[in-house]
C-alpha cells in the first residue's frame, strides 16, 4: 500500500474534522496545499530564561493535537518534513487527481494537480494562477539529478502528457523539472519571530543574523529528493524561488526593456539584497534594484537612507494577490496596502513594522530553516537562533560581512553534503567593529563556525559564555539547553548526519534502490514508515528514555 499525502477537506466544510476541532489548536493555518498545516504557538514566548524549556513541550502538544483529529486506526498520522520525497509523482495524493496541464488550469503543471491546492481560500489558487499569468508562462524549476552509477545519462524524461511541449522544452537534461507552485509552496520551514524593543535592535538584528542565514539552512538541510527522484541538492530553497518566479523575459534579461520597469536578478522568493543599518551600508557592495522616486519620497519623510531603499526595493514587485473589498483603504488608518507587497516579497529575512493600531512592536524574522522531523530537532534549531540572538545583543557582537559573501554562501548552503564539504565566509573577528570589504572575513567549515577553531571562537562556546552571565539560568533548562547545543556541534562536526545525509543513506542502502536515482513508491513506504517510528520513539534504540534526545542523524549521549 502506498503512503500519500492526505487532501484536508475545506477548513469551511461540514465533513472537515479541522473545522469541528480547531479551537483545540493553538493556532493552526491552513497553508497553501491541502495536505499541510501551519503551526505556531498560541503566544509569544516571554523572555524568561526558563521558557527555553517549554518549546519544544509546545510542539509536542500542537503535534498530539493535531494527531487527535486523524484516522489513526487507518494509518493517518502527521509528519513535519521539509520536503516531501514523491511530491508531483504519480498517485502522491489521496484521493488522487490527474494535472490538468490545459488552459483550463490553475497551474497548468504537468505534475502537480489544482485538486492539492488548498480550495477553502482564493488565495491560494490565485497566487498560483497570477503568478504564472505574469511571467507569461508556467514557472520553470530544474534541480540536478543526483547521477549515481545506473542512472541514465543524459538523464531526460518524456512527458506524455505534455502537449504543448512547454514542459520538453523547459526541462535541462541532468535535471529534475518541476513546474507548479505546489512545488515550492508545498514545502515546509522552520521559522522563528524576535520581538525587539525598538526599531534600532530590530535593524542590529535584522543585519546581524543575515550571515547566518546560509549557516542554518546547511545545519538544517533535509530535502534530497525531489519528484521522486534523488537530486544532487541538499535543500528545498532554489525549488521555492523557482516556483513563485513571476519575472518576466524583460525582468530576467532574456528581452529588451519594453514593457517593464526593471531588470530584476531574483525571483521575489530568495536572499535579501541589502543591510538596513546606515553602519552596515558599506557592506551593501551588491547591485540593489529599487524604485529611486519611491526611495526618495521616503528620504524625504525622515527615514534613514538604507531602510528607505529596502522598502522601495520591494515595491520594484507588482501585487500577485489582491482581493477587491482590499482595494480602497486608508493608509493612515491600515497598513495592508503594504502588507501586501510585503508579505509576498518571501526573503531570507524580514523586517516587521509594527501593525496599525497594534501594540506589537518591531519585528525580525528569520525564514530559510528547514523543518526538522522530530519536535526536538526543531526546538533545538530555534533555541540555538534565540541564544544566540541574546549573545549578540548582550556582547555587541558583529557577523557582518559583503552582501556578495552573503550570496555566495547561501549558493554553497544548497550542495550536497555542504556541512562537511563546503567552506563559507565569516566573520574573523565578531568582537571587532572595524574593517570593511573582504578584509573582515576569511572561509571556515561548519565545524569551526559552529564549534570553534584556533582562530575562532565558534558559536556555541559564546552561547554558552552568554549563558553563564544569566542570572535566573536554572540547571533543568541549562541541562535541556546542553542538549540542544550538541545537536548542533554533531552536525557540525559530521558527528552526527543532517536529514539529508540520513535520508540518502537510507535510500542507497535500501534493497529496492537500483542506483538509478529513481525513488520508488516501495522505498518511499518504507522511509516514511520509519520516519513515524523515529517521531513516535519505536525506531532501533529509541528508548523511553532517549525518546525526548532521539534526532534523525543519531541518538544524542
Amino acid at each position: 500500500m502506498p503512503f500519500q499525502l492526505h487532501l484536508w477537506p475545506s477548513a469551511n466544510s461540514p465533513n472537515s474534522k479541522l473545522a469541528l476541532d480547531s479551537e483545540r489548536l493553538p493556532a493552526p493555518a491552513i497553508e497553501c496545499t491541502s495536505y499541510m498545516i501551519e503551526g505556531t504557538p498560541g503566544k509569544p514566548y516571554c523572555g524568561l530564561f526558563s521558557h527555553f524549556n517549554i518549546v519544544e513541550g509546545n510542539m509536542k502538544l500542537r503535534r498530539e493535537q493535531l494527531l487527535r483529529l486523524l484516522d489513526r486506526e487507518n494509518g493517518e498520522t502527521c509528519l513535519s518534513l521539509a520536503s516531501y520525497p514523491r511530491l508531483g509523482a504519480p498517485n502522491f495524493t489521496t484521493p488522487w487527481s490527474e494535472p490538468n496541464p490545459s488552459e483550463t488550469g490553475v497551474s497548468r503543471s504537468l505534475f502537480f494537480p489544482d485538486e492539492a491546492i488548498y480550495p477553502g481560500h482564493p488565495r491560494f489558487k490565485t497566487l498560483t494562477r497570477n503568478i504564472r499569468s505574469r511571467r507569461g508562462e508556467k514557472v520553470a524549476i530544474n534541480v540536478p539529478v543526483f547521477k549515481d552509477k545506473n542512472t541514465q545519462t543524459p538523464f531526460v524524461e518524456v512527458f506524455t502528457n505534455d502537449q504543448s511541449g512547454e514542459g520538453s522544452k523547459a526541462a535541462k537534461p541532468d535535471h529534475i523539472y518541476m513546474d507548479a507552485m505546489g512545488f515550492g509552496m508545498g514545502c515546509s520551514s522552520l521559522q522563528v519571530t524576535f520581538q525587539a524593543c525598538s526599531i534600532s535592535e530590530a535593524l542590529a538584528l535584522y543585519d546581524q543574523l543575515i550571515p547566518m542565514c546560509a549557516i542554518m539552512i546547511t545545519l538544517s538541510a533535509a530535502s534530497p529528493i525531489f519528484r521522486g527522484f534523488l537530486a544532487d541538492i541538499d535543500t528545498r530553497w532554489s525549488v521555492i524561488a523557482g516556483s513563485v518566479d513571476c519575472r518576466t523575459k524583460e525582468e530576467r534579461g532574456e528581452e529588451p526593456l519594453k514593457h517593464n520597469r526593471f531588470r530584476i536578478g531574483k525571483s521575489r522568493y530568495d536572499t535579501v539584497d541589502s543591510y538596513l543599518s546606515p553602519d552596515n551600508d558599506k557592506f551593501n557592495d551588491t547591485d540593489l534594484v529599487y524604485d529611486k522616486d519611491l526611495c526618495q519620497r521616503i528620504v524625504d519623510s525622515g527615514i534613514d537612507e538604507s531602510l528607505a531603499k529596502h522598502v522601495a526595493h520591494l515595491f520594484i514587485r507588482d501585487p500577485v494577490s489582491l482581493f477587491s473589498e482590499k482595494i480602497h483603504q486608508n493608509d493612515e488608518e491600515d497598513s495592508d496596502h503594504f502588507e501586501n507587497i510585503q508579505s509576498t516579497n518571501w526573503q531570507s529575512m524580514r523586517f516587521k513594522p509594527p501593525p496599525r493600531n497594534s501594540d506589537i512592536g518591531w519585528r525580525v524574522e528569520f525564514r530559510v530553516m528547514e523543518l526538522q522531523l522530530t519536535d526536538f530537532e526543531n526546538a533545538a534549531m530555534i533555541i540555538f537562533l534565540v541564544l544566540l540572538t541574546r549573545a549578540i545583543l548582550t556582547f555587541n557582537l558583529n557577523f557582518i560581512i559583503p552582501m556578495s559573501k552573503v550570496e555566495a554562501n547561501m549558493a554553497e548552503s544548497h550542495k550536497r553534503d555542504a556541512v562537511k564539504n563546503s567552506k563559507f565566509y565569516f566573520r574573523k573577528d565578531p568582537s571587532s567593529k572595524s574593517g570593511d570589504g573582504d578584509d573582515v572575513c576569511t572561509q571556515m567549515d561548519i565545524n569551526t563556525i559552529i564549534n570553534g577553531g584556533s582562530s575562532f571562537p565558534g558559536l556555541i562556546p559564546i552561547i554558552e559564555s552568554y549563558i553563564a552571565t544569566v542570572d535566573d539560568a536554572d540547571v533543568d533548562t541549562c541541562c535541556t539547553i546542553t542538549c540542544y547545543l550538541k545537536l548542533l556541534s554533531g552536525r557540525a562536526s559530521g558527528r552526527l548526519k543532517t536529514p539529508a545525509r540520513w535520508t540518502r543513506d537510507f535510500v542507497e542502502s535500501h534493497p529496492a534502490y537500483k542506483h538509478d536515482s529513481v525513488y520508488s513508491e516501495e522505498i518511499n513506504y518504507d522511509l516514511m514508515k520509519t520516519f513515524v517510528d523515529i517521531v513516535e520513539g519505536r525506531a532501533e534504540g529509541c528508548t523511553e528514555k532517549l525518546r525526548s534526545t532521539k534526532a534523525l542523524g543519531g541518538v544524542l549521549d
